[in-house]
């Protein structure tokens, strides 16, 4: 009874060859010749250390003496304590943040979207005002008030007339000084910048700007306080890091004198709005001072909030004080309520003469200052309705975006009935649509919803509040309506932004309409089929613009585009996009951005086929490289194609059915040499595929032999080759070669032909092979199976049992030969099996150490193995046993008995 249970040899190539490889040595002179040189390669292996040898290998196994250091702490590394601690205090600090839960939209989802909507064109600054100094403070007051003094007036002049952007990436700069003074140990210098910083908060003088320079100053404010905390907090955790419930006990009187004077220094600050903020930031340090210091300071700086004049001013100052609140004790609920009731106290102050003089002064209407609060009192809001007890939280339900969706008829209603004179229609239906962009109404009421609400936006004349308005609603009706209701909101779009070539000044809210549309239209030939979609794209006039939203096409195709394609609307829309990204490269390019558009072109050609319609393709080959002449490496992947196709339209059309095989091996090996991979699988699935076809004679000089034997080298070179072919992530494990195996079982061989067995056989070693840590060769830059799946115990399994199956077919086939008395062909194969199994497989297994064992005994049985190859395998057996991993060997060596011929 056979019994199969396979296991692959570990191999170490490596080692192995250092083993084989030939000593030099010196020949005596006796041994001159006037034809040989004086020295020669002596031709004999080593087995061991021999006198006179010129080359040698040895390994090291002993172990380096132990480090002093080591030894003396005796694994109490002062380092690895306090990383260790500080690891410990940083996961401790991020349980005790997570007090509210996953159901809170956090502030940094808003951010980006605050930094997007509140834009201007204005110049801005970045300057101090001058304050006066009263005389009556004490010298220690004054000395602290002197350390606090603003920046040079030299720095500030350079920030002077900044764009939008250049503003930004100045308060960035600020934010890395920051935390560069805080590294170096200029704890003072890192006060003053975020003191400056937060005395920008009181300047409006672009005002339009005022909710994006809110959002970067408190990024600002949020660094200097977790840099505070974390130092204090690493103060208190020498030598053990701090419980999770901490109490004042557990903090050191050192980090409790470093947390009062943070306090003592930001209360000698002169000015009321940074004195706020930078308090603000810092809250959560009061637990290291007192039980219940947030909960007392937390109410005084609601209350310092009522000292500041411009209304626009406080209510961000309350949402700030509102998002640390609900970062350090989100149950204080009192202190939130009270921040937003003393907002609306402040709404009075809107109507007041002050601020309309500066709303003339700036040439702001009022429905859009309005709009400037609504990032304050969303947020506010939010904070508030968190987890609040249901009877508190009846008016706060009105603002959630699932309460608005069930009930968007209601409130369109409500909207047709308001006075326009105080806040436009399409302010309020742009409100609605944002709710409806994060909640669905009923489905019943969608086309009357957007109906209703479309017949207000387009009515609005401004080109501006148009876009402002229409931008928002895309998203409802891509969410729930098909490309028809779509093509008429981009038609609409078209027809508000072309007249005075509007569409130059919303180019930002142009690009949110395309990323909307990108988002819910996935299949290409829906999205190119609409009419107004591409005439949409035309007013994309500036180039760096055009170019971006043409990236931003071609991502998501790359991305969602699964199937290759050949339909000519998706194609040519497709080469028209592409063309402009080609067509924007010039000499001031940089190289990383010709990178960047050559590898979204080369995605596309890649997506592109015609199937069996060769000539078609390499006819968008040609037009193709035509089109992008400018950039090589779509050039070189246009070759790459056209050399694939080129290959495909010409092997099928030669006779020889070995000429198209051995064509399509090199090719597919060429491909893969290329790092062509996608095509290296077709060539070598296309070989494998014709198999069949090969005839059981050929023709060879005009005579008629058996194909055998060119079948047979043909396959072995071709499992060869595929040692080194990574698996295809969508097909399975070893796909093709399975998809050989399979081929070979089905073909009809010659009767009484053991080929079939043989290539068995063959791929035996290939599968061993396969098994290894490191493959024996390899493709550069080509990732083979034992890098993709590193050892997998999975994909090893595969082998095994692909490996065992093999086996048993060649068992069975051995049977059969003996009952059919077919003993000279049985012990052939039955030596090649073992000497298979020798080299390859694992027989530290005493089962296939047995079937080792048997196979010998059968190669033997009647007399028909050479007797001098067999004594030449039990002597390389013998000699391996002598090698430190091939003791095993030994006891089966001894069951290996010559037989003489009968």
């Amino acid at each position: 009874t056979w019994q199969v249970h396979w296991r692959s040899h570990g191999r170490n190539y490596d080692t192995e060859l250092q083993r084989c490889r030939l000593e030099a040595a010196l020949v005596d002179f006796g041994d001159y010749h006037p034809l040989k040189p004086i020295m020669v390669t002596d031709t004999k292996t080593r087995r061991g250390t021999r006198k006179g040898s010129t080359s040698s290998s040895s390994s090291s196994s002993s172990s380096a003496p132990p480090d002093p250091l080591s030894s003396m702490l005796d694994g109490t590394d002062p380092l690895s304590m306090f990383a260790a601690a500080s690891d410990l205090g940083r996961r401790k600090r991020e349980k005790e943040e997570e007090a509210v839960g996953p159901d809170f939209e956090p502030w940094s989802l808003k951010r980006g979207e605050i930094l997007a909507r509140f834009t201007t064109t204005e110049k801005l600054s970045i300057v101090r005002k001058a304050t006066s100094q009263g005389s009556a403070v004490s010298e220690k007051v004054r000395t602290r008030l002197e350390e606090l003094d603003d920046l040079e007036e030299g720095s500030q002049r350079e920030l002077l007339n900044l764009s939008q952007q250049d503003y930004a990436n100045r308060i960035e700069e600020l934010n890395q000084s920051l935390k560069e003074a805080w590294s170096s140990d200029q704890k003072v210098k890192a006060l003053k910048i975020v003191i400056q910083c937060s005395k920008l908060l009181s300047d409006n003088s672009v005002i339009q700007f005022y909710p994006s320079k809110f959002v970067l100053i408190t990024d600002i404010l949020d660094t200097f306080g977790r840099l505070v905390y974390d130092r204090i907090w690493t103060m208190c955790s020498d030598p053990r890091p701090l419980p999770d419930n901490f109490t004042v006990e557990d903090v050191n009187d050192t980090a409790k004198e470093t947390c009062l004077n943070w306090f003592y220094k930001i209360a000698s600050i002169r000015e009321l709005l940074p004195r706020l903020y930078v308090e603000a930031a810092i809250l959560k340090c009061n637990r290291f001072l007192n039980k219940s210091g947030i909960q007392e300071t937390l109410p005084r700086l609601t209350a310092m909030v009522r000292g500041i004049g411009d209304p626009l001013v406080a209510a961000y100052a309350r949402a700030y004080l509102c998002r640390v609140g609900m970062e350090v004790a989100p149950h204080l609920k009192d202190s939130l309520n009270r921040n937003f009731f003393d907002l609306l106290g402040t709404f009075r102050q809107i109507s007041s003469e002050n601020v309309r003089a500066q709303l003339v002064l700036q040439r702001v209407e009022m429905p859009e200052y309005l709009t400037l609060y609504s990032p304050a009192i969303s947020w506010i809001l939010q904070c508030i309705a968190y987890r609040a007890p249901e009877g508190h939280n009846l008016i706060m339900r009105a603002f959630r975006p699932e309460f608005v969706a069930a009930r968007a008829t209601d409130f369109i209603g409500m909207i047709k009935d308001c006075d326009e004179a105080g806040f436009p229609k399409h302010l309020l239906f742009g409100s609605l649509g944002r709710s409806l962009a994060s909640a669905d109404p009923p489905e019943s009421e969608r086309l009357t919803i957007l109906n209703e609400a479309w017949k207000v936006i387009t009515k609005v004349r401004s080109p501006q509040d148009y876009i402002n308005c229409a931008e928002i609603w895309v998203e409802f009706t891509c969410r729930h309506f098909t490309k028809r209701e779509v093509n008429t909101i981009l038609a609409d779009i078209i027809k508000h932004m072309t007249p005075d070539r509007a569409f130059e000044d919303a180019y930002p809210q142009l690009q949110s309409v395309i990323r909307k549309i990108l988002t819910y239209f996935h299949d290409f030939s829906v999205l190119f089929s609409m009419e107004r979609f591409l005439p949409f794209l035309d007013m994309f006039q500036k180039d760096s613009v055009r170019v971006e939203v043409c990236k931003s096409i071609m991502e998501v195709f790359i991305k969602h585009q699964v199937e290759l394609t050949r339909d000519p609307v998706i194609l040519n829309a497709m080469l028209h996009i592409c063309k402009t990204m080609h067509d924007s490269v010039n000499a001031l390019t940089l190289e990383d951005e010709k990178r960047s558009l050559a590898l979204l072109i080369i995605g596309f050609i890649r997506m592109v086929s015609f199937s069996r319609d060769f000539e078609q393709q390499l006819s968008f080959c040609v037009e193709a490289r035509a089109t992008f002449c400018n950039l090589e490496p779509v050039l070189v992947q246009l070759i790459h194609v056209s050399l694939f196709f080129y290959s495909f339209i010409t092997i099928p059309s030669l006779s020889s059915i070995f000429s198209r095989l051995s064509l399509y091996l090199l090719s597919g090996q060429v491909a893969l040499a290329n790092q062509c991979l996608s095509q290296a699988d077709a060539f070598l699935k296309a070989a494998v595929s014709i198999l069949p076809e090969v005839p059981r004679s050929i023709s060879v000089e005009g005579k008629l032999r058996s194909s055998e034997s060119f079948l047979m080298d043909f396959i072995n070179s071709f499992l060869a080759t595929l040692l080194v072919i990574p698996d295809h992530p969508e097909h399975g494990v070893l796909y093709l070669v399975r998809g050989l195996l399979n081929m070979v079982q089905d073909y009809t061989w010659e009767d009484n032909s053991d080929a079939k067995v043989r290539v068995y056989i063959s791929a035996l070693p290939l599968l061993a092979a396969m098994s290894q840590e490191t493959y024996l060769y390899s493709i550069p830059k080509v990732d083979s199976n034992d890098t993709l799946y590193g050892g997998d115990p999975k994909f090893l399994s595969e082998i095994n049992k692909l490996c065992e199956t093999l086996i048993g077919q060649i068992l069975d086939h051995l049977k059969t030969l003996g009952r059919d008395e077919s003993t000279r062909r049985q012990g052939a194969l039955a030596f090649s099996l073992f000497g298979v199994l020798l080299a390859h497989g694992d027989l530290r297994n005493n089962k296939l150490s047995q079937l080792a064992v048997n196979l010998w005994n059968l190669s033997h049985k009647h007399g028909c193995c050479e007797t001098r190859t067999s004594v030449r395998t039990l002597e390389f057996i013998k000699h391996q046993t002598q090698q430190p991993d091939m003791t095993h060997l030994s006891d089966m060596v001894q069951r290996l008995t010559l037989q003489s011929r009968t």
